[in-house]
């Protein structure tokens, strides 16, 4: 097997050093016969700090229809304890109608709830980010090994038509001689 720097002049026509560093890394890679192993998943994970988790978990259900159940019924409940519930028994309703308190609770959950999911809608971007790199790293030296077996099946080909104008060349030379004798009697 050739080694990197013989690759890279061979396959694409650079020398090493003018490759940027994902290139010579999947060069290498490819001369050396390794996979490109990257769990990037699993590495993404273990270097979550707790805010990340969190700032995870709470997109993770406030994107979900148990978040919509969960809200849909508390505004449901908080609207008939304050409308109907309360008046009925002769109390006043600590918050009623327009319900002052229900929109301020609701403008300080988004006022707290869009800046999580946006933290979270980052890192998202940046495992995307990620694991697009990995893609191409696997892409890439996947292209180099088609390439390199290319090359191989190029020569095999070159080798049999050698072999095969020679026999070529011999059964001429037979049919010569056969010709020459006559016909037989």
């Amino acid at each position: 097997m050739k080694n990197h720097e013989d690759l890279s002049r061979e396959l694409l026509g650079v020398p090493y050093e003018s490759l940027d560093e994902l290139s010579q890394h999947v060069l290498r890679r490819t001369a050396g016969r390794r996979h490109i192993a990257r769990n990037t998943v699993r590495a993404q994970e273990e270097q979550l700090s707790l805010g990340e988790r969190a700032a995870d978990a709470v997109a993770r259900f406030g994107g979900s229809w148990a978040f919509i159940a969960v809200f849909s019924t508390v505004m449901v409940g908080w609207t008939a304890v304050n409308s109907f519930l309360l008046t009925r028994i002769g109390q006043q309703p600590f918050d009623p109608f327009p319900y002052i308190l229900l929109n301020l609770m609701l403008s300080m959950l988004a006022a707290v709830q869009a800046p999580v999911l946006l933290m979270s809608q980052n890192r998202q971007g940046q495992k995307d980010r990620d694991n697009a790199e990995h893609d191409y790293e696997v892409n890439l030296k996947a292209e180099l090994e088609i390439m390199l077996l290319h090359q191989k099946i190029d020569v095999l080909r070159e080798k049999q038509w050698a072999e095969l104008v020679s026999m070529q060349h011999d059964q001429l030379e037979l049919l010569r001689r056969l010709a020459q004798q006559g016909p037989a009697a």
